[in-house]
């Protein structure tokens, strides 16, 4: 019942505008950046790829997955699985202070961590999100001639990484091994190139452009970071 009345308050928030919704423009209102970790190899994850459908489909967030290789060795290998992910993914636990990682999770504005296929938790957490005030660095992105064209400003200066994501919106995969063999999934906003573009110290406006691949649709994500690696994102924007 308490789930109920959390949901409730949650959406009663956003339709009175606590959360970005229809209309509203990345770079001015920001977008709650969700990224899922994922594998074809995992029995788990089938109800997670499913609910990343909705939150691709969600104004004002960013729904990413990102498919790693650690599971890999049992029987099935994941055609979109990627070492960096996985790194990635290390990343977030180390920083979080944990020893093990784990599918399918959700990190929810790089700093969050719940479990992927907990709906309500990941609903409540984007709302959460979504609610606080994002001005400390603005960012706004265009494509031009191929190429994206970024263009940031920071309020206060602090070491942060700029980094290029593309990905494909839908991928049909039939399983034929391992502990989803026979079924055949499609899943959503599939991250197939992870680009760290560069540092930015946020003590002059950032102005930097990268290649972007045809056929796939792309955001750029700022993310603060320290000696221990990855932080909380602090702006996100897609790439029109």
């Amino acid at each position: 019942m308490m789930r109920l009345w959390r949901w409730i308050a949650v959406t009663w928030m956003a339709l009175a505008g606590g959360v970005a919704l229809a209309g509203d423009d990345d770079a001015a209102a920001g977008l709650v950046v969700v990224e899922l970790f994922t594998s074809q190899g995992c029995s788990s994850c089938p109800p997670a790829d499913a609910f990343l459908h909705d939150l691709a489909g969600r104004d004002g967030v960013l729904a990413l997955s990102l498919h790693v290789d650690y599971w890999d060795y049992i029987g099935w290998k994941d055609v979109f699985g990627q070492e960096k992910f996985s790194k990635r993914q290390k990343s977030y636990a180390r920083v979080a202070g944990r020893r093990s990682v784990y599918t399918p999770q959700m990190v929810i504005q790089g700093q969050d961590h719940v479990v992927g296929n907990h709906p309500m938790d990941v609903s409540d957490l984007i709302a959460q999100h979504g609610a606080q005030d994002r001005e400390d660095v603005t960012l706004r992105v265009r494509r031009e001639d191929g190429e994206v064209v970024i263009r940031g400003a920071a309020r206060v200066a602090e070491p942060m990484l700029v980094q290029l994501v593309q990905y494909s919106p839908r991928e049909e995969v039939k399983i034929k091994k391992g502990e989803n063999a026979g079924n055949r999934y499609v899943y959503a906003n599939v991250a197939r190139h992870w680009t760290r573009l560069g540092e930015w110290d946020g003590k002059s406006d950032l102005e930097m452009r990268a290649p972007l691949e045809q056929g796939l649709k792309a955001a750029v994500i700022v993310q603060r970071m320290d000696d221990h690696g990855i932080g909380p994102i602090a702006a996100a924007a897609r790439v029109d």
